[in-house]
């Protein structure tokens, strides 16, 4: 079995022009960046060349024995907007004082001599335009420089990349006279994310900056071998045969950071003159940055199952896990199904887990720019937890996150058309891993990392990295409900699902984070939402209407945001060789609430960013698929 699928999807734009654009369009600048569209785009980026292609083999090898092998390959482009670079104060670009006077570079200073460049003060209005003399002047002067000239209306970084990732797996499969199964298996998958940048600059090198850059790439490689068995043993008190998993899996992972090119890391001649380092928005990795970070781990596990008595279902599963890393863990489940009629039933689960922290998030080091709540421009690094300067504010080698989890269910078949389930559920989890509160950089700070060879230290405001800093319990409920009916010629299926999920976070332990983030994690996504779809089918027809709805939620800029509900159409008819599929999705155009208006005028977000629903309205397609 084989499938491909392309895809090209042009950028959206759900913007409005930032107040500070404007005031320099009205004042006579002609050539601010994208004018007369907004300067600064919020929407979903542009992906092209999105290829996926899917392969599934199995060959029966006798009777009792099959090989199989199945792997995946995808690939695209994506190409997205940053944050907008004001042509009169952008630090590290065009002012080194928030905009009271230009940063002039003079091209003898860089090459060893003495500064003759003269300070240029920004006009309280007109600042960049015809009437802007003395900016006129200095870019007349050959002995100085000032990035006007390169993007007099400033810039709007795009950012992406191409992403490619594949896998594959293979092995043999079968059972033996006795009735052993079997599952013997090999995989090996890889992500690589080769990062791109454009209509930005590097203002170090001054004049020689090109305008597009490759900043480096990240790469994460795994490898697994699987040995599974299972096989049924009576016991004569069991209704059933005691059904026994169990098997190994050893798994290597394999973290690589590659460098960039030398223009998006270099520290150029006029740093020192107050220009920042690196490709700005997004900088290089440096050579001292790259790197490959290997974890393999061991794992065994047994898995019981077996029904007890003919209306009882118990079963026990147990896994240990070694680290090359940071040790081992060993975790537990234990659950049960009981028949109290022939249509109803309860079940549980009480289970102990954990979730180890990346290769990536151990050993992750970037700089980029970001916006606070205020709407004003920072650089935030992301460091090491390991880094000296982490380490000093408190970073320290990351370990497992930890969980404990209970949940209390039942199935009823209410008729023949009509089920229900539902499950209340409690997740306890210790030791979380998540970036960590801003830490702000001293000027000692800024030395050791530039020594260190992280680049744009020069222009860092504050930088975070990961930790394990706080407990949280989750509560909820799923309810599922089904029905199926005849009707208009053919069988409708009406599915109704309801979640009510609630987060709290116990404690940080460290401090390392704050309020802020709290705020985020209890309060950012809603706590209720349900959708209700009809799928109808009718010969070679099929029609979908579905109606999903989520409860308010929070934003840190804006506060309370309604809640919302969205409308999805779809009709399709197989044609046999080929299908075709017409649909929408959120076909009235619904939007969430606006955000604040000082954050439109700022840097020109319309909606919020992280709405559940999104916050690009309506999506209209026509699908053709093709049956090989």
């Amino acid at each position: 079995n084989f499938s491909v699928e392309l895809q090209d999807s042009e950028a959206t734009s759900r913007s409005v022009q930032r107040a500070d654009a404007q005031a320099l369009f009205n004042g006579g600048n002609s050539n601010i960046w994208n004018s007369p569209n907004p300067a600064q785009i919020w929407g979903s980026p542009e992906v092209s060349d999105d290829v996926k292609f899917v392969a599934n083999i199995g060959l029966d090898l006798d009777s009792s024995k099959k090989f199989y092998l199945f792997g995946n390959y995808a690939e695209r482009k994506v190409l997205g907007g940053f944050y907008f670079r004001n042509p009169t104060n952008r630090g590290g670009i065009f002012s080194a004082d928030g905009g009271a006077t230009r940063l002039v570079g003079d091209l003898g200073e860089a090459a060893g001599g003495e500064r003759t460049c003269p300070v240029v003060a920004v006009p309280e209005s007109g600042a960049g335009s015809a009437s802007d003399t003395a900016l006129a002047e200095i870019k007349a002067n050959p002995n100085c420089f000032v990035f006007n000239e390169v993007f007099p209306g400033g810039f709007t970084p795009s950012f992406g990349g191409g992403v490619s990732d594949w896998s594959i797996a293979t092995g043999i499969s079968g059972s033996t006279d006795n009735g052993l199964m079997y599952d013997l298996s090999v995989s090996i998958g890889e992500n690589r994310a080769d990062y791109y940048i454009e209509n930005t600059l590097n203002g170090s090198l001054g004049p020689d900056s090109p305008t597009a850059f490759n900043p480096g790439s990240y790469v994460q490689l795994e490898k697994t071998v699987n040995a599974d068995f299972s096989k049924g043993f009576p016991v004569d008190s069991f209704a059933s045969d005691l059904n026994v998993a169990w098997g190994f899996e050893y798994r290597e992972e394999q973290f690589t950071v590659v460098s960039g090119d030398e223009a998006s890391w270099e520290i150029g001649p006029y740093f020192t003159q107050g220009f920042g380092i690196g490709s700005n928005g997004f900088g290089g990795f440096s050579p001292q940055m790259a790197g490959v970070w290997d974890r393999g781990n061991f794992a065994v596990y047994v898995d019981l199952e077996a029904d007890v008595t003919e209306s009882f279902l118990l079963g026990f599963a147990t896994r240990y896990e070694d680290f090359d890393t940071f040790g081992s863990t060993s975790n537990s489940k234990i659950s049960a199904r009981f028949k109290i009629t022939d249509d109803l039933s309860i079940r549980g689960t009480a289970s102990t887990g954990f979730r180890a922290p990346t290769p990536g998030q151990a050993n992750i080091a970037n700089i980029s720019t970001v916006s606070g709540a205020d709407g004003v421009l920072f650089q935030r690094g992301t460091l090491s937890p390991t880094n000296p300067v982490s380490v000093f504010y408190g970073g320290k080698e990351l370990t497992p996150e930890e969980s404990e989890s209970i949940s209390l269910g039942l199935v009823w078949d209410v008729t023949d058309s009509l089920s229900v389930t539902l499950d209340a559920y409690r997740i306890e989890l210790a030791d979380r891993i998540t970036q960590g509160d801003e830490v702000n950089v001293s000027d000692e700070d800024i030395a050791t990392l530039t020594n260190l060879g992280v680049t744009g230290a020069g222009d860092l405001t504050t930088f975070k990295f990961y930790v394990n800093d706080f407990d949280t319990t989750t509560t909820g409920y799923d309810l599922v409900a089904t029905y199926g009916a005849e009707m208009f010629s053919g069988s409708t299926e009406f599915t109704f699902v309801l979640s009510d999920v609630e987060t709290e976070v116990d404690r940080s332990k460290n401090g390392l984070v704050g309020q802020g983030f709290i705020n985020r994690l209890e309060k950012s996504l809603p706590q209720t939402r349900w959708n209700l779809s009809a799928v109808h089918l009718n010969g070679d027809w099929r029609v979908l209407a579905r109606i999903n709805s989520i409860d308010g939620f929070w934003t840190e800029t804006s506060g309370d945001i309604d809640g919302m509900v969205t409308v999805d159409l779809e009709v399709a008819r197989d044609f046999g060789m080929y299908n075709v599929t017409l649909g929408a999705q959120n076909a009235f155009d619904e939007y969430p609430d606006e955000e604040a208006q000082f954050l439109q005028d700022a840097i020109g977000m319309r909606y919020p960013e992280a709405a559940p629903l999104g916050f690009n309205g309506a999506f209209y397609y026509l699908k053709l698929g093709i049956n090989f």
